[in-house]
């Protein structure tokens, strides 16, 4: 079974070009920047914008090439098999926030936000986690008061991958009194507004090279046509959320395929006992099983994105790809770990990295637990209140 036979001729060659440049511009510095926590320079960015990556699923309109969701999976994967900081500006642009913009902004803010982002000159990162309002997502403080023609916030948001280093946030929050998410929308807010300000960076155990910070709004005044998703929007912005996770389950993919890939090198390669390591039924056991994880992970996420097309994927689809996929990056890279022993522990070979950030996209986007409540409600066609109450 080869699922990447299916792909079209022209989705071949993308894939065969996106993976030729990973390889030669990324993949040699994916380590020192892992080391360094160094975020992908902006030539690079502007590179994948000028190749036309950072607009693939966008509309032609805005500078996209209005692609299938398909597409974008197969470009983040194979940047991400060299490193997540180069496949990071894909990732937002394809399957973050940018979406957010174009499936729910007005035709001016589509206009006005969109072709800075294909054209590489500005990222939109996303925020929505408080330090009280995580999983619970709803329980968010910061607030958004109109005077005038401006919104005037105050709160602060943790969590924000790129906080510090992009350019634009799309800030979820609370845009009256009313209780849970139906006084939660979005806004888009400049990193140089005044008023904004940042935290210092997290020491990660993962994602090194992705900023991640706090970021402290003080009455800052935002222009009220950078107003996203009005008060009662929340629930819709499950469409967005939906793409999203397609977008981490693939980052996931890559860390898993990456492990397999490395570790399927390294057993051909590594004697003992005066045999190839590869020879070990015990070895042979845990390739396969590498393999079949790797593979049914991939088969989800590619029948949720048929399942999409240009548009998102139902959240059923979109939950069990993830959940799945979260899974396996975090059993195949330690079973890559284990398959090379002590080597396995070491930064040189890179899997410990791999490891480290397949528990990051296990937490980014949701959690496994959350997604696993997520396909229960689905599946049921139940809602379930986590308060109990």
């Amino acid at each position: 079974m080869d699922i990447l036979a299916k792909l079209d001729p022209d989705q071949l060659s993308l894939r065969d070009m996106v993976a030729k440049l990973a390889a030669e511009r990324f993949a040699p510095h994916a380590r020192q920047w892992d080391i360094d926590r160094t975020p992908l320079p902006h030539k690079d960015r502007k590179e994948l914008a000028d190749l036309g990556l950072l607009g693939i699923t966008l509309p032609e309109r805005f500078g996209g090439e209005g692609r299938p969701l398909i597409d974008a999976l197969i470009v983040l994967e194979e940047l991400a098999k060299a490193s997540p900081i180069a496949a990071w500006p894909v990732f937002e642009a394809n399957t973050g926030p940018a979406r957010v913009i174009e499936q729910f902004g007005t035709e001016e803010q589509k206009q006005r936000l969109l072709p800075p982002i294909t054209a590489g000159e500005k990222t939109l990162a996303v925020s929505i986690s408080e330090p009280d309002a995580g999983t619970a997502a709803t329980d968010m403080k910061t607030y958004g008061r109109v005077d005038g023609d401006v919104l005037v916030v105050n709160g602060v948001k943790r969590w924000c991958s790129g906080a510090g280093h992009s350019e634009q946030y799309l800030v979820y929050l609370r845009l009256d009194d009313a209780l849970g998410s139906k006084a939660i929308g979005a806004v888009v807010v400049d990193g140089d507004t005044p008023g904004v300000s940042f935290g210092p960076q997290e020491q990660l155990m993962g994602f090194r090279g992705i900023c991640s910070a706090d970021i402290f709004f003080d009455n800052v005044r935002v222009p009220i046509e950078n107003l996203v998703v009005p008060a009662g929007g929340f629930s819709k912005l499950f469409t967005a959320f939906s793409i999203e996770r397609l977008g981490n389950a693939t980052m996931s993919l890559a860390v898993g395929q990456t492990a397999l890939d490395r570790t399927a090198r390294y057993v051909r390669e590594r004697a003992q006992f005066g045999r190839k390591i590869a020879d070990f039924q015990m070895v042979q056991g845990s390739i396969a099983d590498m393999v079949m994880q790797v593979e049914a992970a991939r088969l989800l996420i590619y029948a949720a994105a048929a399942e999409a097309g240009r548009g998102a994927p139902s959240p059923l689809s979109a939950s069990i790809a993830k959940c799945t996929a979260n899974q396996m990056s975090k059993t195949v890279s330690d079973l890559a770990i284990q398959l090379h022993g002590g080597y396995g522990y070491s930064s040189e070979y890179e899997v410990e990295r791999l490891h480290r950030d397949a528990h990051g996209w296990a937490l980014a986007g949701g959690t496994l637990n959350i997604q696993r409540v997520r396909i229960a409600s689905e599946y049921l066609g139940l809602r379930f209140d986590q308060r109990g109450n």
